[in-house]
């Protein structure tokens, strides 16, 4: 368990998909259904139309391919070599269609479905490069070396036409893309203060009530199945009802802030330290017995007493008094936070400033 303060990075957020965005395996896979019986159909046409063998061939193997890509992710379900493996079979099938002219050349107006596919199921910078490379292979194949290699039908009208329009279509895909990440990301983002809001207390950053007491019913499922106890640490600031008197409430807010910086320097990463209500504090510590949570208690105890905050120009210090329970057998959470809250008690009444165990 991370210590409040931390924040989703955007690298992570953005592997995530917010509602209605189709998943990208999912829209292969709907592309891949698509493409298998139009391939065959058009294979068909050019066994019909007394075409080249190497036509209905190579449309043949490519609905082959990507059946098989298909099949490979159902097995495996490897999204990279999925996507991977499609985008490689679409650029060797639409260059085919571009080159040979199928379908009497109208094939390659195919093309204008590549931006939007390679865009939405590969990063943007994949995106930019299979555009660039792919205007690039176009304006070589309506050059005159292209004419020479492959002797290409097309009119000089409608290469010019045909370079415009797909670059024009590449450029739109990649504005509308940018504005569909960053808005995607966004909405990412706020649902991340969202959750960080709900979860934490918004003055000192700790987790409040409300995951303390998620994070201990977690705690406690996990002692259940492997029977390895922990321990809670229920603390309060000494006299603080007088600290807010004397030195006023600014005094007191800094005092609790400065109490929760100390448990987050205290406390392990695993731990769970809380603001469990105005000036009283709970910490989790997972897998800790009584004699290690007591420890870890008077040390939080005794680092809280060495710091102190200025207010006014006035040194204010605070103590804690602290209750150490363990769980024990197979007694409930609500049992060991009143055996706790009991020891915390007794610290007070001990003369404070107190770390004390929970009885049974």
């Amino acid at each position: 368990m991370s210590h409040a303060g931390t924040r989703t990075p955007d690298e992570e957020l953005s592997q995530f998909r917010v509602r209605g965005e189709i998943p990208v395996p999912v829209l292969i896979n709907w592309l891949t259904a698509a493409a298998i019986p139009l391939l065959t159909f058009f294979a068909w046409r050019a066994v019909r139309q007394d075409s080249a063998a190497l036509v209905p061939t190579f449309l043949t193997i490519s609905a082959v391919l990507l059946g098989v890509n298909a099949l490979l992710y159902f097995v495996l379900g490897n999204q990279t070599l999925q996507r991977r493996g499609f985008i490689v079979l679409i650029i060797a099938l639409f260059t085919f269609l571009a080159i040979r002219a199928v379908e009497d050349g109208s094939a390659i107006i195919w093309l204008f479905a590549y931006p939007p596919i390679i865009f939405y199921i590969s990063q943007a910078r994949v995106g930019v490069i299979a555009c660039v490379g792919g205007i690039a292979g176009l304006i070589l194949l309506f050059s005159p070396l292209g004419d020479a290699l492959f002797n290409s039908p097309y009119s000089t009208s409608f290469r010019i036409s045909m370079i415009i329009v797909l670059s024009f279509e590449m450029v739109s895909c990649y504005i509308l893309d940018q504005s569909r990440r960053r808005s995607k990301l966004g909405l990412l983002r706020l649902a991340a203060e969202f959750e960080h809001a709900a979860k934490h207390d918004a003055l000192t950053g700790l987790a409040n009530r409300r995951e303390a007491v998620e994070q201990l019913e977690n705690e406690f499922q996990r002692y259940r199945r492997t029977q390895r106890p922990f321990s809670v640490l229920l603390m309060d600031i000494d006299l603080f009802k007088s600290i807010n008197d004397t030195y006023g409430h600014q005094a007191g807010d800094e005092l609790i802030v400065l109490v929760a910086q100390c448990l987050r320097e205290q406390c392990r990463r695993v731990d769970t330290p809380a603001r469990w209500g105005g000036e009283e504090f709970l910490v989790l510590l997972p897998e800790t017995g009584s004699t290690d949570a007591l420890q870890t208690a008077n040390r939080i105890r005794c680092a809280i007493e060495s710091a102190s905050v200025t207010v006014d120009n006035r040194t204010v210090g605070a103590t804690v008094s602290i209750g150490v329970g363990t769980i024990q057998g197979d007694e409930s959470i609500d049992r060991l936070l009143q055996r706790t809250d009991e020891a915390l008690y007794r610290a007070k009444e001990g003369g404070r400033n107190l770390a004390l165990p929970a009885g049974n």
